[in-house]
């Protein structure tokens, strides 16, 4: 505050500044947890109003020879592709469909092995009417997602998923918040059961993910592993074993009996263990047998967690005991397994 000539204080407008800018964060973070406690709400009475619907929709689902078909308009069509891409990437094959696009060709895209699942709040969009008309007259399989269970979208569907009576959190019920929240939790709900019941698999969800830190930490050992191995025989001299060590430029080496089974590794502490007298010694005595292995088929994930926790650098994949690869600590990193 300043003081002016006579005496009375002026106001700083710092002061004042900081004041609103204070009120302005309260109040802000007040609206925010007022919409999100409303979509709470919106989106506990959809879990309560799950019933036999739900378990018809995705039984019908379940047996469609061809594509989930997800279509809506607005931002029920947003919410629709999300749907449509999560379907997709968890073993449901599905794909969205622009329902204006629909109307200028691209119903051609959709066949009699599809089934259909349209999104509209109010289920009177009128930009699906085409589509809800090449269902019907081909007799596509239809569920619908709306508000209104008589709305013309869920009296033409052959089941209506019925999202329940909630306010939308604007405050003044225009714009879609708790009812798009409500349809891809919706969603969600029903591309997680199908993938429950089709025993999908993380390494069948990577299938569908090879790129990005979903591929990286899917990737399995015999995605990073190195076929051309260090391996030397159990009666090798130590000059040749050595000399694998140095040439592959892993810092161990295997060591495999007659069957070619691997029974021991070398690693720089067994060489400083028998430094003396090493070039007398085989592979056999300077070895540590039952070394620590893998499958080829683990996680690389699993392989690096085995690695830090034994605090070793290297693991060779194994087949029925014989070595098939060696993984080093180095490929995980350089992965991004970290």
């Amino acid at each position: 505050m300043a003081q002016g000539r006579q005496g009375v204080f002026i106001p700083d407008p710092r002061d004042i500044w900081a004041r609103k800018t204070r009120w302005r964060v309260a109040d802000y973070i007040e609206t925010a947890r007022r919409v999100i406690e409303t979509e709470i709400v919106g989106l506990d009475a959809l879990a309560r109003s799950l019933g036999h619907e739900f378990s018809r929709a995705v039984e019908m689902m379940l047996a469609v020879k061809g594509r989930v078909i997800v279509s809506g308009m607005g931002k029920s069509g947003h919410v629709g592709r999300k749907i449509a891409a999560t379907l997709a990437s968890t073993g449901t094959p599905a794909q969205f469909v622009h329902p204006a696009e629909a109307s200028h060709g691209d119903l051609g895209m959709v066949t009699q092995d599809d089934l259909a699942l349209v999104l509209s709040n109010s289920g009177e969009t009128p930009e699906l009417a085409d589509l809800i008309a090449h269902t019907r007259r081909f007799r596509i399989p239809l569920i619908g997602v709306a508000a209104r269970p008589a709305s013309t979208l869920m009296r033409q569907a052959d089941l209506g998923l019925v999202l329940p009576a909630a306010p939308e959190a604007c405050g003044n019920g225009i714009v879609p918040t708790t009812s798009t929240t409500m349809t891809l939790a919706l969603g969600d709900a029903l591309a997680v059961a199908l993938m429950e019941h089709r025993k999908f698999t993380p390494e069948h969800f990577r299938t569908f993910h090879p790129g990005g830190k979903l591929g990286v930490l899917l990737a399995k050992v015999g995605d990073l592993m190195h076929l051309d191995m260090p391996l030397v025989a159990q009666d090798a001299p130590m000059s040749e074993a050595l000399l694998v060590i140095s040439q592959k430029g892993f810092g161990v080496t295997g060591v495999t009996d007659d069957s070619g089974a691997l029974v021991g590794i070398i690693t720089d502490g067994d060489l400083r263990r028998h430094m003396q007298g090493l070039l007398d010694l085989d592979a056999t005595a300077v070895m540590t047998p039952g070394p620590r292995t893998i499958s080829r088929d683990s996680l690389a994930e699993a392989a690096l967690a085995q690695m830090q926790e034994r605090k070793i650098t290297c693991l060779f994949a194994v087949e029925d005991g014989r070595p098939c690869g060696i993984l080093h600590i180095h490929d995980c990193l350089r992965a991004g397994l970290v």
